[in-house]
């Protein structure tokens, strides 16, 4: 049974003996089980960067990405575990192109994550994430860090030029897929 007082507990000791590392197993644990974190987390009905836990040393997210939404390509500058509970996230991995100035990047590789997988990222990757389906997937996201607190880059969607991450121009575009696909509970306003 997924508890999600424990999942914090588990995930704030392994990260502090082991990092990335002891966390992915935890998640990877979690997610072995979707239907449990479905049971104790809900169904996803709102896609959001949905905080579970937040501290200077760790945060954990619920994150539920909208049907076919797209987060431009972005770092974290810290490691993460992603594990997917429900649906399927695209990502797709980024380079910095060494003689350009600018900080441009270009596609480096991807993976297609589903329910019951996990993925580590180091704390310099760059990636950009789709959810491809035509419903809200949902994936529990640990961070070596205070996600929201520590500066980091996206990159122009059209030029790849890097640029400073928005926070609310993030938070923005989860709103956006909420109101461009309704569902039931949420009806088009």
């Amino acid at each position: 049974m997924f508890d999600v007082d424990r999942f914090i507990a588990e995930c704030r000791g392994a990260s502090a003996a082991n990092g990335s590392p002891g966390v992915l197993e935890i998640v990877a644990s979690a997610v072995a089980a979707p239907s449990e974190i479905l049971k104790a987390l809900g169904e996803p009905r709102r896609a959001g960067l949905h905080q579970v836990f937040r501290s200077p040393e760790l945060t954990i997210l619920n994150v539920v990405w909208g049907p076919r939404m797209c987060q431009l390509p972005h770092n974290h500058k810290m490691w993460a575990v992603i594990g997917m509970y429900t649906g399927r996230e695209d990502n797709i991995f980024w380079r910095r192109v060494a003689s350009a100035p600018d900080g441009r990047i270009e596609a480096a590789g991807a993976k297609a994550l589903c329910g019951g997988d996990v993925a580590p990222l180091g704390h310099d990757i760059i990636h950009s994430v789709v959810n491809p389906i035509k419903r809200l997937t949902g994936a529990i996201h640990v961070y070596g860090g205070d996600f929201f607190a520590v500066p980091r880059s996206e990159w122009d969607p059209e030029r790849l030029v890097e640029q400073a991450f928005d926070v609310e121009k993030a938070l923005a575009l989860f709103e956006e897929s909420n109101r461009l696909y309704p569902t039931p509970e949420r009806p088009r306003a």
